[in-house]
């Protein structure tokens, strides 16, 4: 059996990222793959639980060091018990955020920097990495007003803006490894859209 290929759709607030899940998931099952759609933190029992600690604007008394450990908690118990087994099983994974996000979020925008991540990454979750991340990406002031439209802001939404800029430089600093796509998700849905399905059809053709 093939195993299955570990997609990670990562990006600051209001890039559209579950819109843009979706599609990803249709393109994977347009090609005869089984796909799991997923979330960081969560995807599991506990990791929901955590998630909701996490978001809740009344844990203001988080500090950093403790709501990185968390991340990495949940994301351990996450790989453990739903990535890995259906990799293993062939099925497709798409992740919305994984360890991206805590070089972003905790490394940048708290500024605990990348090699305290980098060390619990690789205490973590050993070598395991996603096969391919797409960065949805889009200037702060458009995601923010995009994210709370409609609903109210949680823990981490509620943050300055200059928290959230620190976020974005992070993750496109991050994104010139191989294994990152950058999409602009400013443009226009119809093309994002069309930019993600060039990225998924070479993703596939290699695969």
């Amino acid at each position: 059996m093939t195993k299955g290929r570990f997609i990670t759709v990562e990006g600051a607030e209001g890039v559209g990222k579950s819109t843009n899940i979706s599609l990803i998931e249709e393109i994977v099952r347009e090609n005869g793959h089984n796909v799991l759609i997923t979330r960081e933190p969560g995807g599991t029992t506990t990791g929901e639980r955590i998630r909701d600690i996490l978001l809740d604007k009344e844990a203001q008394e988080l500090t950093a060091m403790t709501e990185l450990l968390l991340m990495f908690a949940a994301r351990t118990q996450h790989v453990s018990q739903i990535i890995e087994p259906a990799l293993d099983e062939g099925t497709w994974v798409v992740c919305d955020r994984f360890t991206d996000s805590s070089y972003a979020y905790q490394g940048g925008g708290r500024e605990m920097g990348a090699d305290l991540i980098s060390q619990l990454e690789v205490f973590a979750l050993g070598q395991f990495r996603p096969d391919l991340t797409i960065l949805l990406d889009v200037d702060v002031s458009t995601g923010l007003e995009r994210a709370t439209r409609d609903v109210q802001a949680d823990r981490f939404e509620s943050e300055q803006v200059i928290f959230f800029e620190r976020v974005r430089s992070a993750f496109l600093a991050r994104a010139q490894g191989d294994r990152y796509r950058v999409v602009d998700a400013g443009a226009s849905l119809v093309q994002v859209q069309a930019h993600i399905r060039e990225v998924m059809d070479e993703f596939i053709a290699k695969s």
